[in-house]
């Protein structure tokens, strides 16, 4: 059997099993055990088990569970609802204020926590009701919520950004620096779109009442001092990485241990918010590793193959531009997103699409910021976009999934204008790590 044959029949029946509503971590492995066994026999599953060893003995896998347990225990000790209700006595009576405060809390709590699900069911809880209100537009309301809950897919410490680098074998510290400016700008563009929709028609976003305004200013201040622990541990955390003083796995251990004795001296930590905490951290953690587990096994069957090497051919016979060629992944990443996972993505296309992306003399960490900008998409974009069924399960009965969605493209306009600017202007991502060579 040819190699373009392999590679039909193992990804059109990945993509039939999926639709058959399968999950990706048993289809995949499935797939993997099957084209092992017939294309090598029994002698070639050692070979599949030795590469799933190899990615799992990784040691800054094990930064993974920390930042999950970090950011579980820091959602359950009332940080983002303290830094929401901080934040929304500064929004005034600027048009479209709260929705603005609400994206500026959101990237925040990307940098604190980095679980996109939980920031929008936060988010929603908090933010949403509020903006309603208000009289708020539905749809820049409900658009607001989930573009902002889904900017921890880039703001370090991002778990999609663990996964790229130890895929690919990229540094992870370069990679949370790169993601630093396109995701404020990101969170920027969010916040000027919101701004002068609402300056050319407040009714959009109404201003709120005086009386949930008008707050001396040494009250605004003190209603920011229970925050001050809590930022301080994840600046830390960041800060420690970024200026090469700890790895990123003990980093992550140092913010476990940070955010534990946070929420002691704020006295909301008990023995209950740990054991769910804990609890999240394994299921999170489970899903990861199953995924990782048949990703891994398939995408080695496909290398032994001879994959890399086919895509490669594929790709230079299309007699693209080297813009081209990536416009191309993106293309595909895209489409991906619409049905798969962010994790059975990277495991199953960057080990592919790297070694191309480093032969075209790309930098692999500008190639991982664009992932995770792609990544961030596919958290919006229909049919399957997880953001509008988190909000979902939390909205109030008058929103609609159709509501959800109608309001997620101008925002996903904005993310793909980032990503353009990005994949054009390198410097954009690749400015700030030069700064530490």
């Amino acid at each position: 059997m040819t190699i373009g044959w392999i590679t039909v029949l193992m990804f059109g029946s990945m993509i039939v099993l999926l639709m058959l509503g399968l999950p990706l971590a048993f289809v995949t492995g499935l797939i993997a055990v099957v084209f092992t066994l017939g294309l090598y026999g029994v002698d070639g599953l050692p070979l599949i088990a030795s590469r799933i060893y190899t990615f799992m003995n990784e040691y800054a896998l094990v930064a993974v569970p920390m930042f999950i347990l970090m950011a579980s225990i820091m959602e359950r000790c009332g940080v983002a609802k303290d830094l929401f209700n901080a934040m929304r006595v500064w929004a005034g009576r600027l048009p479209g204020g709260l929705a603005i405060q609400t994206m500026i809390v959101a990237t925040i709590m990307g940098a604190m926590t980095g679980i996109i699900g939980g920031e929008i069911v936060l988010l929603g809880l908090l933010a949403l009701p509020q903006m309603l209100r208000l009289g708020y537009d539905k749809k820049l309301a409900i658009g607001t919520i989930c573009a902002g809950g889904s900017l921890g897919t880039m703001i370090p410490p991002s778990i999609v950004l663990i996964i790229y680098g130890l895929t690919v074998n990229v540094s992870i510290g370069d990679l949370f620096v790169a993601n630093i400016v396109p995701a404020l700008l990101l969170s920027v563009v969010y916040m000027s779109y919101i701004f002068m929709r609402c300056q050319f028609n407040p009714g959009l976003g109404p201003a709120a009442p005086a009386e949930e305004h008008d707050i001396p200013l040494l009250t605004k201040v003190a209603m920011l001092q229970s925050l001050a622990l809590p930022m301080l541990v994840i600046a830390a955390v960041l800060g420690t990485i970024y200026f090469g003083i700890a790895s990123v796995t003990e980093a992550a251990a140092m913010g476990v241990v940070g955010t534990m004795i946070a929420s002691m001296v704020r006295r909301e930590l008990s023995w209950k918010i740990i054991g769910e905490s804990l609890r999240q951290t394994m299921q999170t953690c489970g899903m990861l590793l199953w995924l990782s587990f048949g990703a891994t096994a398939m995408i080695g069957v496909y290398n032994l193959a001879g994959g890399p090497g086919f895509i490669r051919e594929l790709f230079a016979g299309l007699d693209l531009p080297a813009l081209g060629v990536i416009f191309l992944m993106m293309a595909i990443l895209f489409a991906l997103g619409c049905i798969m996972d962010w994790v059975g993505i990277c495991l199953l296309t960057m080990p592919i699409f790297v070694p191309i992306v480093r032969e075209l003399g790309y930098d692999p960490v500008w190639f991982g910021v664009l992932f995770c900008l792609n990544m961030q998409l596919s958290y919006l974009t229909p049919p399957f976009g997880p953001a509008a069924f988190y909000l979902k399960g939390v909205a109030p009965p008058e929103v609609s999934l159709s509501d959800i969605f109608a309001a997620m493209w101008p925002f996903l306009i904005l993310q793909a204008s980032v990503l353009a600017l990005v994949v054009f202007q390198p410097e954009v991502a690749l400015w700030l790590p030069k700064l530490g060579e």
